[in-house]
């Protein structure tokens, strides 16, 4: 397992506040009120160890199938409908949403492999990720993938705690299915825009790996 690049700064400002924290603390509470002391070390440590695991990128094999479209993150399936899309497409698409909390491996992995044909960020407000107009009206990116004779839209959504989208790919690039198209930080979502047509072979309440489990299939 290894870190994520966006947490290098989260994590090294985490840890100076751990050491000046538990320095200071030590300096005036060890010797008279050491119970005191190891509890602030205690949750000061839980708190360094839950950031270091919200940035964590687990090994794992990767799915690599040209006529699958896999999760483009962990997370649980919260939406699948056909919903009429209100950006890039101007006809009816099969939504599949799905809702990462804060536990969740939070890097946003390409779901197919193909050409990047749009790419656009939205301001926005900051609903909980699980509110139904979240799509709409949240803070988000979109990408637009060209693979296989199909089209694939992809909407990174900030939720109330997420206030940073990062998004890597630009209009015209080839990407591979299963490297990274981004991150979010603190709880969010993202959406799959799917044609009527794909196969999709998860259901709400699915449990997905980012990169790993296939959403749907052509």
């Amino acid at each position: 397992m290894t870190l994520h690049r966006e947490g290098k700064a989260t994590i090294f400002i985490a840890i100076l506040l751990f050491v000046v924290i538990n320095t200071i603390s030590w300096y005036f509470l060890f010797t008279d009120y050491p119970a005191i002391f190891y509890l602030l070390l205690l949750v000061t440590a839980v708190l360094l160890f839950l950031i270091f695991f919200f940035f964590r990128i687990p090994a794992r094999n990767l799915t690599v199938d040209n006529n699958a479209v896999v999760a483009p993150c962990d997370g649980k399936v919260v939406v699948i409908e056909e919903v009429l899309a209100d950006e890039y497409f101007n006809d009816r698409r099969i939504q599949v949403s799905i809702f990462m909390s804060p536990l969740n491996v939070h890097s946003n992995i390409n779901p197919v492999s193909g050409e990047v044909v749009y790419d656009q960020y939205h301001k926005g407000k900051y609903l909980v990720a699980w509110h139904p107009k979240s799509s709409t009206e949240n803070e988000r990116h979109t990408n637009v993938f060209k693979s296989n004779g199909n089209e694939v839209l992809t909407k990174q959504i900030a939720g109330a705690m997420a206030k940073r989208i990062v998004n890597y790919n630009k209009v015209g690039q080839q990407v591979q299915q299963g490297s990274e198209m981004g991150f979010i930080k603190f709880g969010s979502r993202v959406d799959l825009l799917l044609p009527l047509n794909a196969g999709i072979k998860v259901k709400i309440g699915d449990i997905t790996q980012g990169g790993v489990t296939v959403v749907a299939n052509w």
